[in-house]
């Protein structure tokens, strides 16, 4: 199968301007500072052509292609790739000889990229194990999907992984305006003239994803006709028809934070309706599912806390489903998550006593640990007093027994004060 990443200048040039806007280097790469950032291990393993084993992981247009490609730009192992939705396993087979035979005549290594990975069934998978563990191949899957759901044990167990996050509207708009100021690869030989919001509409609905971003940019500019002063303008009417869908009056400057706040607002009312209301409001502006239910698990913790525990735990498994399932099913999750929360009883007992503690920690002096509640399992610790004294709960009735836990000059604060919801024992 032929490697997915060879090709020409002329023939780049006939890609879509996605794949020619691509990094072609580790510092042209666009945040994932936690993956690749200076120092890291995984770059540190690339510069040193010492890569092993890696599954790249994250949602479209984060990346994972474009690494796999600088990877290939700056080893010196042949590098081979395939896309699991067309190979079976006789490619594998031949990958694997032509490997082995690599390496016997040539001492060379192998490195095997494969393109959404998760679209490779149990028998696929385990065809390509037993090649990776003797390091006869060294493996880079991408995909789409939790690995701890779509990639074999036995492979995740031989693999490090690695999750590229979405990318920030910040960072979307810079890859466009790169691309209209590239005149190599990108469009900078045509005269364009875009509104801004036309730049911030497709930067929120892009949704992290920067091929769906530019994309968007080369059909709006290839499609709109020079003016009379030989510009194409780009206006937020252009922007709109090109991506097939009406804008919201929402914007990540200022009218994001608007309705997220009335979302919050609304659930902590106890209004389900709006609740739901502003939440279709956010996902249809292109928010991301990851911020939402981030969202949810802090205003269940904050706002409804111990009035209904499992608030929490709902927001939680919500967090994990959104995950698995994606968009658009995950939107079913979020409303279930805010219509429960809008309608649970409400406490922010445990807000205020972390406030409370808080503030005590940071304006009043350190006091030390009790004795008798200091660590006292290493040797030597009772002859100093710790321990000495602690009277353990489950040697009293009912598992609980008088004592201090407080410093001595703080015995007497009072950091959580119950509320009339709290959930009492």
């Amino acid at each position: 199968m032929a490697n997915l990443f060879e090709g020409n200048q002329n023939t780049r040039l006939a890609e879509p301007l996605a794949s020619r806007m691509r990094p072609s280097s580790l510092d042209e790469f666009e945040e994932q500072e936690n993956i690749v950032g200076p120092g890291t291990p995984l770059r540190r393993s690339i510069e040193a052509d010492l890569l092993q084993s890696v599954i790249l992981y994250g949602p479209p247009g984060t990346g994972k292609t474009t690494l796999a490609r600088i990877i290939a730009d700056k080893t010196n192992s042949y590098f081979e790739s395939i896309n699991a939705v067309v190979a079976g396993v006789s490619d594998i087979r031949r990958i694997v000889q032509e490997a082995r035979d690599r390496r016997s005549f040539y001492s060379r290594k192998t490195i095997l990229f494969i393109d959404e990975i998760h679209r490779f069934n149990k028998a696929q998978q385990d065809a390509l194990l037993p090649f990776v563990e003797d390091g006869l191949i060294t493996l880079i899957g991408s995909t789409t999907e939790n690995p701890m759901f779509s990639i074999n044990r036995p492979l995740l167990s031989r693999s490090r992984i690695y999750k590229l996050n979405t990318l920030s509207r910040q960072a979307i708009l810079r890859i466009i305006n790169r691309a209209l100021q590239d005149r190599e690869q990108g469009l900078g030989n045509y005269s364009v003239c875009i509104q801004e919001h036309a730049l911030y509409f497709w930067a929120d609905i892009a949704n992290g994803d920067a091929r769906t971003a530019l994309n968007y940019l080369e059909s709006a500019v290839l499609t709109t006709p020079p003016g009379q002063d030989g510009k194409r303008n780009i206006t937020l009417g252009v922007a709109e028809e090109v991506a097939q869908k009406r804008v919201l009056n929402y914007s990540r400057r200022d009218e994001h934070y608007d309705v997220v706040s009335a979302w919050i607002k609304s659930m902590r009312g106890s209004d389900p309706q709006a609740a739901v209301y502003w939440l279709a409001r956010l996902l249809y502006a292109g928010e991301d599912p990851a911020f939402l239910v981030r969202r949810l698990m802090i205003h269940a913790a904050e706002d409804v806390g111990l009035a209904d525990p499992q608030a929490l735990t709902l927001a939680v498994s919500a967090a994990q489903a959104v995950e698995r399932v994606g968009m658009p099913e995950a939107r079913i999750i979020l409303a279930e998550v805010s219509i429960y929360i809008a309608n649970a009883p409400k406490s922010n007992s445990a807000y205020v006593a972390i406030a409370n503690a808080m503030e005590s920690v940071t304006n009043e002096k350190s006091f030390e640990v009790p004795l008798h509640l200091r660590d006292a399992s290493y040797k030597g610790a009772k002859f100093m007093g710790h321990g000495v004294g602690y009277k353990y709960p489950h040697d009293y009735p009912g598992g609980w027994v008088e004592q201090q836990y407080l410093p001595e000059q703080i015995s007497n604060k009072v950091f959580y004060s119950p509320s009339d919801n709290d959930r009492k024992k």
